[in-house]
């Protein structure tokens, strides 16, 4: 993955997240070359963070710059680019028009007329990720249609054959991700104001008015609101390796209370997304195809491959936040590193539709020595009881997270007209899988995780 100096920042720190998330896996091409990107670059990494960690303040900013995260924004693609040079403004005009194409049953011909462009003259990983964005949105407007059920199954070679190279290049599959619409989808109203939902919108818009920026800004505010979790990780490293147990105190402290602010940021998806406008139209748009019966067999990439292939919807699975305080705490989904069950699998797929490196900084984290082991050999009543707030808090947002689920997506799903497959529309989230089934599994494993008072 090309490595671009990110202007004007220094790079350390993270997010967290709460949307729906509903998640799948992907057994794809280009997914196993992407495993293969990570294994090479990852092991690099891996080693000069290990070297580097022992002197945390020092070194951190070099570290996080290099797996692509932001002292500001985490692992949200900071100051993303607007715009691409002529020929790929014409990807541009398209997205930007989405809603209305759509609207008067314009945008399949405007896609089926576009030029096969090369992706050479895309230079640099912002133009990448901003052409990732903008393709993938244009794919999922040009198979879903008007999301009445009218649907295409072959994506034409002049978007397929630039957008599956491109998903090469940046080593992440060819379909919108959550790393597209939420981590790149942004800008500041006022560049000098300040980021919040009233000074910042999104690039691209789907169908359904502002419901779509609700559901992406909210979760990328949530995203910073955790960012300053990230950079006391190099501090809790160093602490359990000099066993100094009130700096490691005093840390995970700074996790608890990023991720009881990223709580509270999340609770403003209620003003800001319609849980109809949601369920009706906007998931439409979201949705995968991998675990979907509109499209059992996949997508065929027309010039790209002779048979379809399934991947997952966007889902809040593919953000690296939750996975990565899951490995800082030791809360373990996997035995051995084996899956334990399927939701243990989906979290594990789910790494490969993240940006390579932010897949290389959890492998990086699970090299390192263990928290909870630490904390448990230490035998300090107060360490450990600071070490369950940090556990409390992530229980906190995976049970806020069934909440919203249950708001928008069960409960609109029982509203409509009653029909054999609701049962099944019921539970599935855009990634294709049962969503609340997964979650519940997943907050049970983060609940297990709390040390029991002797």
């Amino acid at each position: 993955m090309e490595n671009e100096t990110i202007p004007k920042v220094e790079v350390i720190s993270y997010r967290l997240y709460g949307e729906l998330w509903l998640l799948a896996m992907a057994t794809s091409v280009i997914n196993r070359r992407s495993e293969a990107t990570l294994a090479r670059g990852g092991t690099e990494l891996t080693a000069r963070m290990a070297g580097d960690m022992s002197s945390p303040v020092e070194n951190s900013w070099t570290i996080f710059k290099e797996y692509h995260i932001d002292e500001d924004v985490g692992f949200a693609l900071p100051y993303p680019l607007e715009d691409l040079p002529h020929p790929y403004d014409a990807w541009i005009s398209i997205a930007r028009n989405l809603p209305e194409l759509i609207k008067n049953n314009q945008l399949r011909v405007e896609v089926e007329k576009l030029a096969t462009l090369n992706i050479d003259g895309l230079r640099g990983h912002r133009a990448q990720r901003l052409a990732h964005l903008v393709l993938g949105y244009i794919t999922m407007a040009y198979v879903w249609g008007q999301g009445d059920g009218d649907i295409r199954k072959v994506l034409p070679s002049n978007i397929a054959v630039p957008y599956c190279k491109l998903s090469e290049k940046l080593g992440l599959p060819p379909i919108l991700l959550y790393a597209d619409c939420v981590l790149a989808n942004w800008k500041k109203k006022d560049p000098n104001g300040p980021m919040t939902y009233e000074n910042m919108d999104i690039l691209f818009s789907f169908p359904g008015g502002d419901c779509g920026k609700g559901f992406f800004l909210v979760s990328l505010l949530v995203e910073i609101a955790a960012a300053s979790a990230i950079k006391v990780i190099p501090s809790i490293f160093d602490a359990v390796q000099r066993k100094d147990s009130d700096t490691l105190q005093k840390a995970l402290l700074e996790i608890s209370s990023s991720l009881h602010k990223a709580l509270e940021v999340f609770s403003q998806i209620h003003k800001y997304v319609d849980p109809n406008l949601f369920f009706n139209v906007l998931r439409i748009y979201l949705s995968g195809w991998k675990g979907n019966p509109l499209l059992s067999e996949g997508l065929l990439y027309e010039g790209v491959w002779d048979t379809p292939k399934k991947f997952a919807g966007g889902s809040a699975a593919q953000s690296s936040i939750f996975q990565c305080f899951d490995v800082l705490l030791g809360i373990q989904h996997s035995i051995g590193g084996v899956p334990a069950d399927s939701a243990a699998e989906f979290l594990q797929e789910m790494r490969t539709y993240m940006p390579p490196a932010h897949h290389s900084f959890l492998l990086s984290l699970k090299s390192k020595p263990s928290v909870r082991e630490f904390v448990l050999s230490e035998g300090n009543a107060t360490l450990q009881e600071i070490y369950n707030k940090c556990v409390q808090a992530m229980v906190s947002l995976r049970n806020y997270h069934l909440q919203i689920v249950a708001k928008y997506i069960v409960i609109p799903a029982r509203q409509q007209p009653q029909v054999e497959e609701n049962l099944e529309e019921e539970n599935r989230g855009t990634g294709g899988t049962n969503v609340m089934d997964f979650l519940k599994t997943v907050r049970s494993k983060t609940k297990n995780s709390l040390l029991k008072e002797e």
